[in-house]
């Protein structure tokens, strides 16, 4: 992963909130947090880190049991897991940040958001459903979530405990190959580089129970996405779908969450950062720009 002059990003790992996260950074500014989602890992953002560093600090964290980050036994919930994100920006001398998310790592960084309220200064929300707030909805097997591909089946499955761990093992890269590649309109865009670092990192030990186990703290999440809805965001919030996947919903559901809410719809499905990097960065970039910017960036 490189910066904007072709320097590769630094690298390092933190202990933090009573685990040890992975963390890359680059670039100097206004610092911005890139919160990736399953099943892939800070990796994903590779694209977009080159044309953030010319005018933002960026950190781009494995979250808590994915990517090269330490592999705990609990602390799964979205909560926590903002929580870890919040830890490791104070650790590297952030006291303020826009934070971009996306599937889970949208809903971690809407917690994020919701919990740290005084540090974050702008929500970018994409392609992500709540638990909580209609994402449930869509494991039931019925025409509309099957016509119109929000059948999300495998919810349920991971959810029932062992099984799903012995199916998996050895089949590491069939199920992430068909995951990412089934949920994009540009299934290309998943090149083979990307593949291998996602399967090297959750084929290693405790990957896939870790990965499973942000899948089955979703009830939890749900309850906690509930709680924190009853104040909602004051902080300016960018809500990005792809149209083959969750689309406008992304807005719709924000405007349950925060005050001041911006939609945007690319012409893809659920990797916007992997499939329309260009076109996502077009619309993000002036959206941080125009966000509220207090605090310092440490050049670490």
């Amino acid at each position: 992963m490189y910066d904007h002059e072709g320097t590769p990003v630094r690298t390092g790992r933190a202990a933090v909130n009573g685990t040890s996260l992975h963390y890359r950074t680059a670039g100097s500014g206004p610092a911005v947090v890139l919160l990736h989602g399953v099943p892939k890992t800070g990796y994903h953002w590779r694209h977009l880190v080159a044309k953030f560093t010319p005018h933002h600090t960026v950190v781009v964290p494995d979250l808590r049991g994915l990517g090269d980050s330490a592999r705990p036994v609990d602390g799964y919930d979205s909560a926590t897991m903002a929580d870890d994100i919040a830890a490791l920006m104070a650790h590297l001398g952030h006291d303020t940040y826009a934070v971009v998310g996306e599937d889970w790592g949208a809903v971690i960084g809407y917690q994020l958001a919701a919990r740290h309220r005084d540090h974050v200064t702008a929500l970018v929300f994409a392609e992500a459903l709540f638990p909580g707030f209609g994402f449930e909805d869509h494991t039931a097997l019925t025409p509309e979530n099957v016509s119109g591909g929000m059948h999300l089946w495998h919810l349920g499955f991971y959810f029932q405990p062992d099984v799903p761990e012995m199916l998996i093992a050895g089949h590491e890269r069939e199920l992430i190959t068909y995951m990412i590649k089934n949920e994009r309109s540009h299934p290309d865009t998943a090149t083979p580089d990307a593949i291998d670092e996602y399967v090297r990192c959750y084929s290693m030990p405790g990957g896939i129970r870790a990965m499973l186990s942000v899948y089955r703290a979703m009830l939890v999440d749900a309850e906690q996405n509930r709680q924190a809805a009853r104040k909602k965001l004051d902080v300016p919030v960018l809500a990005l779908g792809g149209s083959a996947f969750i689309g406008d919903r992304n807005a719709s559901q924000m405007r349950l969450m925060a005050h001041d809410v911006t939609g945007h719809v690319f012409d893809a499905g659920h990797d916007l950062a992997e499939e329309v990097p260009d076109e996502m960065a077009a619309v993000v970039l002036p959206f941080l720009a125009a966000a509220p910017y207090e605090g310092r960036s440490a050049a670490l």
